[in-house]
């Protein structure tokens, strides 16, 4: 009988695995080596990727949900389709822009009259002129800005409402863009007041082209020798600063406060950019009462200009400001605004463009490393990497005295196209807009009686010799017909030198176009229905002019308006209440 040997056992590696980086593998979790219980590993691991991770969602802190109006005590609705892919008709209809649309109660009757002139009430005489403080009006004020509107049964799809005008008509200071302690004359073109500097933007603005405007200092700095004649101080006669200003440059500042304005001090004749006076005028050349500045801006085409802001801007091959518009279509103009009602009056209230942390950063830098990552140290530029610290090329501000050529107090003026310009970061405010009136305006500031009168032209006291004989250059062809572009391809109008009121006729002109592409889009959007709702007669009541409350059909369109038009909570348009300063 033989002995049972035992069952041999199978041999042992001699040396421990070292370890291994991980690898796919291990994040499969499958073995290094082969074994009986999985012999197919390899086949399986290159038939079966590893599926990647899904991103979580992003939620937001309960401070940026109340920042963003959000109710904190529930939190938001969520979107429906804020989780996975955006179907693809919400994704086209995103990528069309236009403005937006409220649900607005019916107009009353009075809605179509024409909009009121402020009402003036007598306050002091200075220097032969009567100056009243203006009131029944708004003014453009804590982050919004407002334009004059009327009810028009023309505009159905736009809630029957357009812009419009009041009077004096034409070219002057601005009664809703200036301070409330501005006094004015009656046709709107001499200001003064009786408190610290306080700012008043003209109503019409520039975005490209050559521009010309004059200020006389009716009250300011005496001249030499006027002081022992009257026996008066110095002073007496305040100050006045002028100059171009954007619309985010603070009304309660003088002109040249910030980085929105550029101006000039009647003091020593100064130049005034960021509140750091430097000298421009040579000495025995400050501006006196009786004194007559002319102010020309040049700008840039908005195609360089859009150029500067998009980043595509090359000093190397954009020598000159020829440049032409890519392609037929011309760049949105958004307007987003909901008209309200102050006192007897309607206007459109829109977002105002606001002052960017950028600029406030290079008008007071830092004396430590900013926590931020804002660079101030490279000088702005066409082609710096932050875009409100983007100059334009080709701009410039020139300055004349009483007839004579002083010369160029600033070039390289700052970009204003969006995203140079955002408006205030609040609910219901859209970065990257352009509503069509951003640009530089004629500014005036004043301080404890200084005062000033605008000239917008064409009549002009003292013009400069390219403005002499404007009319006799103006090429005809056929019988009305200007000409509109020279050879080189850059529009005649912007190579020369106009008087600021044939802006005023542009912008107006603009309004009108803008206000009937805007009409046009809501139709679209509504389905394109031919019929004219709210309309009381067969043809318009109006062609594009102020509507004529006694004009027959206005009554029948207001009764038919307030059954289709629905209305609010309240059932009225929303009333602004301003307080007094």
């Amino acid at each position: 009988m033989t002995d049972a040997s035992p069952a041999r056992r199978s041999a042992t590696p001699s040396t421990i695995p070292q370890k291994r980086p991980l690898g796919l593998e291990d994040e499969q979790h499958v073995p290094a080596v082969s074994s009986p219980l999985n012999p197919d590993f390899a086949t399986s691991r290159a038939r079966r990727p590893p599926a990647p991770r899904e991103q979580r969602e992003k939620k937001e802190s309960l401070k940026k949900r109340e920042a963003k109006g959000v109710d904190s005590a529930r939190g938001g609705t969520p979107d429906s389709q804020s989780h996975g892919r955006k179907s693809k008709k919400s994704t086209e209809h995103n990528d069309v822009l236009s403005p937006i649309r409220y649900k607005l109660p019916a107009p009353k009757p009075t809605d179509f009259d024409h909009p009121k002139a402020p009402i003036f009430t007598p306050i002091l005489t200075k220097a032969r002129r009567q100056f009243y403080e203006s009131s029944e009006h708004v003014y453009n004020r804590k982050g919004f800005r407002y334009t004059h509107c009327i009810a028009d049964p023309t505009f159905p799809a736009s809630q029957y409402h357009r812009q419009s005008e009041t009077e004096p008509y034409g070219p002057r200071i601005n009664f809703e863009d200036a301070s409330s302690h501005i006094l004015f004359d009656h046709p709107g073109k001499c200001i003064t007041t009786e408190k610290g500097f306080r700012m008043a933007r003209a109503n019409v603005g520039v975005r490209e082209g050559k521009w010309y405007w004059e200020c006389k200092i009716l009250s300011g700095v005496r001249p030499v020798g006027q002081n022992a004649i009257d026996g008066v101080a110095e002073e007496a006669g305040g100050h006045v600063r002028l100059g171009w200003a954007r619309r985010e440059a603070s009304l309660d500042t003088p002109v040249g406060f910030d980085a929105y304005s550029y101006g000039l001090r009647d003091v020593a004749g100064q130049k005034i950019h960021m509140s750091r006076p430097k000298d421009f005028m040579p000495a025995g050349e400050e501006i006196r009462e009786g004194d007559v500045i002319g102010l020309e801006i040049n700008l840039p085409s908005l195609a360089v200009h859009r150029k500067v802001v998009e980043g595509s801007y090359n000093k190397a091959v954009d020598v000159s400001d020829d440049v032409e518009p890519q392609g037929a279509e011309a760049p949105d103009i958004i307007r987003d605004r909901v008209p309200i009602r102050y006192k007897a009056h309607l206007y459109f209230e829109q977002f105002e463009y606001h002052s960017t942390k950028e600029l406030e950063e290079l008008m007071n830098p830092a004396p430590v490393i900013a926590t931020t990552t804002v660079t101030t140290t490279e000088p702005p530029n066409p082609n710096h990497s932050l875009v409100p610290l983007r100059t334009l090329p080709f701009s410039c501000i020139k300055v004349y005295k009483n007839g004579r050529y002083i010369g160029k107090p600033f070039t390289d003026l700052l970009a204003f196209l969006p995203p140079a310009s955002k408006p205030l970061n609040q609910v219901g405010a859209r970065e990257g807009l352009d509503d069509g009136m951003l640009g530089y305006f004629p500014s005036v500031s004043v301080f404890r009686g200084g005062a000033a009168e605008a000239n917008f032209g064409p009549d002009f006291w003292y013009p400069p010799p390219e403005l002499s004989n404007y009319d006799e250059d103006v090429d005809m062809i056929g019988d009305n017909a200007a000409t509109t572009a020279s050879k080189s391809g850059t529009p005649t109008s912007l190579k020369k030198l106009r008087p600021l009121a044939e802006r005023y006729n542009e912008q107006i002109a603009e309004d009108i176009l803008y206000d009937v592409i805007d009409e046009v889009d809501f139709w679209a959007q509504d389905g394109g229905d031919t019929e004219t709702k709210g309309r009381g007669a067969d043809k318009p009541v109006t062609a594009l002019g102020p509507v004529d409350p006694t004009a027959a059909g206005v009554d029948s369109a207001a009764a038919q308006i307030g059954d289709i038009g629905g209305s609010g909570p309240t059932g009225e348009i929303k009333e602004v209440v301003q307080e007094d300063e």
